[in-house]
């Protein structure tokens, strides 16, 4: 069997007391975009940073073709970086920018013109290589840090929140030029964000971090569908979860039963859960329906109306259980009750149980 093209193996980073990464392990194929997502101090940049060469790991090795690239210094490593903020020398064009790293290696002046030329191509800035830093939009900023991140063609390219500093329009179309040129060029691609609506746009699959470790790894769908952890299956997508005691338990699935007296139908249980203790029943907006009877062959809640907001194609429903907690349901334009749900109306939630999942509290 064959290695994987990139293997971080067992990263650990403390800073005197504090864990940064934790055992962090990954395989990444050639030509992938993964994500590392997850919140602020999870671990994510600190790994990147040690697979640039920027910081030394305590312990682990990170592996390029089944060779560790730990003793390599970072300007040798043939890793290309666009950070968050666009590093720019202000004093250079645009086309001398993107030059710099050829020139640091000594290319032949032909070269350089050919490779800066294709570069700009590539990011969409032809025609501006004589432009300064200052003259340019952010946007067109953080093309030229891709374009020169690109220019010696690495086989590595790193990602560190480059489009945080960019309003959300601009966000958005980086991200369709950045799938664009990841198509183009097959280039691996190691990107950090803690935006899960960025990862789900950009990313192959997307490696989930939260404190120091790596709790799932799949693609936007697997995550979505099949979070492994209560952590995952918040932090991607909206998320409302009921918490009740665990009734019933048998073959890997939970009854629930809430203060108000309501028993729900199983659904799957992840964790190790055990009767009269409690867990977390977790309900996506649009995977559930509001209906003005209980009806139909599924699960289903009492609830009253509290609030309903129109989005355009749907609409926003807040609703409250019997004892007391909120649940926000999303339902598309046409739905019978469109248009017709007021404040305080009696309804009911209902939703399949085969596809819900609960999650144990320990």
């Amino acid at each position: 069997m064959s290695s994987p093209y990139l293997h971080i193996d067992g990263v650990r980073k403390v800073y005197n007391d504090v864990v940064a990464t934790d055992n962090v392990d990954l395989t990444i194929e050639q030509g992938e975009l993964v994500t590392f997502l997850g919140p602020s101090g999870s671990g994510k940049s600190t790994t990147l940073y040690i697979l640039a060469g920027f910081q030394d790991p305590t312990r682990g090795d990170i592996r390029i073709r089944g060779k560790s690239i730990l003793s390599i210094p970072p300007h040798k490593r043939q890793i290309g970086m666009v950070f968050q903020r666009y590093t720019l020398f202000p004093h250079l064009s645009v086309g001398e920018n993107i030059a710099f790293p050829l020139r640091v290696r000594r290319m032949n002046q032909s070269e350089i013109a050919e490779r800066v030329t294709r570069a700009l191509a590539l990011v969409r800035l032809t025609g501006l290589e004589d432009r300064m830093p200052a003259k340019l939009s952010g946007g067109q900023q953080q093309r030229v840090a891709l374009a020169r991140a690109l220019v010696y063609d690495p086989p590595v390219l790193l990602m560190d929140e480059p489009l945080s500093a960019l309003d959300k329009k601009l966000r958005e179309e980086i991200q369709v030029e950045i799938r664009r040129i990841h198509q183009e060029t097959g280039v691996t691609i190691l990107y950090v964000t803690h935006d899960q609506d960025e990862a789900l746009r950009l990313s192959d699959r997307i490696a989930i971090f939260n404190r120091g470790r790596i709790e799932q790894v799949g693609t936007g769908p697997e995550l979505y569908e099949n979070p492994a952890t209560h952590f995952v299956a918040d932090f991607i997508g909206d998320s409302t979860f009921l918490a009740g005691e665990i009734a019933e338990l048998a073959n890997g699935k939970v009854s629930l039963r809430f203060s108000d007296g309501t028993q729900l139908s199983p659904v799957r249980l992840h964790g190790d859960g055990r009767r009269g203790g409690t867990a977390e029943l977790l309900l996506r907006p649009e995977r559930v329906d509001l209906a003005a009877e209980p009806g139909g062959t599924g699960a289903s809640l009492p609830v009253t109306v509290e609030d309903a907001a129109f989005l355009g194609n749907a609409m926003l429903v807040s609703v409250r259980t019997g004892w007391g907690q909120q649940i926000v349901i999303r339902i598309g334009f046409g739905h019978p009750l469109s248009g017709r749900i007021k404040r305080g109306d009696a309804m009911h939630v209902r939703w399949n149980p085969e596809t819900a999942s609960a999650f144990a509290k320990g």
